[in-house]
C-alpha cells in the first residue's frame, strides 16, 4: 500500500498497532516487512500475522466474543506503555462533527488510547461509512489520515489527508 510514493504499511523496524476488525484484516497479507512487530487487540489477527511470520505482540484484558478483540481496562493499561510509529484503525462511521466512530465503549476506548499513542495514524473504512455516526467517538476527523476505496463528496476532501486505496 503506497500513498504519494511513500509507504504506507509497515518499514523497516516499525512498532505498528493493528486495530480488531474486518477492514483492518483485508490488510494482512499486503504486510512484507518481516522486521517491523505488530501489536493487536484481535485474537484473529494475532494469529494470521504468526502464521505469516510477523513477531505479534496480543495486548491482554477482556474477550469480547462477538468480535474477538480485546477491551477493557487491563487493555487500555497495556496500551498506555506503548508508542507506535503507525498505526491502523477501522471506524463504523465517520465526518468532520464526530470524528471517528463506533458503536461500543469499551472498543471506542482501546482506539482512542492506541491511536493517541501513534505518530502516523491511519483510518480504514470504505466510502460507506463517510457521514454516518455511531455513537461513541475515538478521534477527531482530523487526528488520522484516511485510507479508503473513494471518495464520498468533494466537500469531505480539503487538506489532503484521505488516501484511495488501489
Amino acid at each position: 500500500m503506497r500513498s504519494g510514493g511513500g509507504k504506507v504499511a509497515s518499514e523497516p523496524d516499525d512498532f505498528v498497532y493493528l486495530d480488531a476488525g474486518t477492514t483492518t484484516e483485508y490488510m494482512i497479507p499486503f504486510l512484507t516487512e518481516k522486521s517491523a512487530v505488530f501489536v493487536t487487540n484481535a485474537v484473529s489477527h494475532a494469529l494470521r500475522l504468526t502464521e505469516n511470520g510477523f513477531r505479534v505482540i496480543l495486548i491482554g484484558g477482556e474477550l469480547k466474543a462477538a468480535t474477538e478483540a480485546i477491551v477493557g481496562n487491563e487493555a487500555y493499561v497495556n496500551l498506555q506503555k506503548y508508542n507506535f510509529t503507525k498505526g491502523f484503525f477501522g471506524t463504523n462511521g465517520l465526518n468532520r462533527t464526530s470524528g471517528f466512530t463506533t458503536p461500543d465503549i469499551n472498543e471506542a476506548m482501546i482506539k482512542e488510547c492506541a491511536l493517541k499513542h501513534t505518530q502516523k495514524p491511519y483510518i480504514l473504512c470504505d466510502s460507506s461509512k463517510f457521514l454516518q455516526t455511531c455513537p461513541v467517538s475515538f478521534g477527531e476527523f482530523h487526528s488520522a489520515r484516511i485510507i479508503t476505496d473513494r471518495y464520498p463528496e468533494e466537500s469531505m476532501e480539503t487538506e489532503g489527508h484521505i488516501i484511495i486505496a488501489k
